[in-house]
């Protein structure tokens, strides 16, 4: 979630120094808790909804971050500073972390797959989906789908959740597994990520890693 819990560091890098992100299960279904905030009508001032809706256009069709230029950058981290002024307390202790989130930005595009987003990766790999499980109460589950030469491939992580503080988690993660076609092995070792929340409700979680990554998660379903 260099969390994503988190998400990783994140919420996520394939070497055996920062993982990467995504779920091998889908978990239950739960009702969630509804978030709900009320705003004066002041001018100027954006509701929550409005500044998700915001942060979510700004990041569509950018190849999770990839494609944004500096000032692209500068706007999505604009509007998550704003949206973490209405984060709920004790974020790390909420329901509202579990469940089935997309990665649809990151600002660092390495940190959520490693290698295999760099320049050179994106040209070999292409990226079908970058997804991370949260499961009660404290399993991660990381996973990048591409595709390579013809053949559907996925690199997965499974993590135990420490929470740190009211907004800070760490996560452990095993070492990454490697499949592509019918092949599929364990490399590197163990690996460990921390992740701030941000913010998080029935759609979107936000994160910040240790280094200052920000990601921005989508929930699923």
């Amino acid at each position: 979630m260099s969390a994503s819990a988190a998400a990783a560091s994140p919420a996520l890098r394939f070497s055996s120094a920062t993982p990467l992100l995504a779920p091998l299960h889908r978990p239950l279904r739960r009702r969630l808790p509804s978030v709900r905030c009320s705003l004066a009508a002041t001018p100027g001032v954006r509701t929550p909804p409005e500044l998700v809706d915001s942060i979510l256009s700004k990041v569509k069709g950018t190849d999770r971050g990839v494609l944004l230029p500096k000032d692209g950058h500068q706007e999505v981290a604009d509007v998550a500073l704003q949206l973490g002024k209405y984060c709920i307390d004790e974020p790390v202790k909420s329901p509202l972390i579990f469940g089935e989130w997309e990665v649809v930005y990151c600002s660092v595009p390495t940190s959520p797959g490693g290698l295999y987003r760099t320049p050179l990766g994106r040209l070999i790999f292409k990226t079908d989906e970058m997804i991370q499980v949260v499961e009660a109460p404290d399993v991660i589950r990381n996973k990048v789908s591409f595709s390579v030469f013809g053949l559907e491939g996925a690199v997965s992580l499974k993590g135990k959740l420490n929470v740190l503080d009211s907004k800070w988690i760490q996560v452990i993660f095993e070492a990454p597994e490697l499949k592509v076609g019918s092949l599929g092995f364990q490399y590197g070792g163990e690996s460990e990520v921390k992740l701030e929340i941000t913010y998080v409700d029935e759609k979107i979680r936000l994160g910040k890693g240790s280094r200052g990554s920000l990601f921005v998660f989508l929930r699923r379903g």
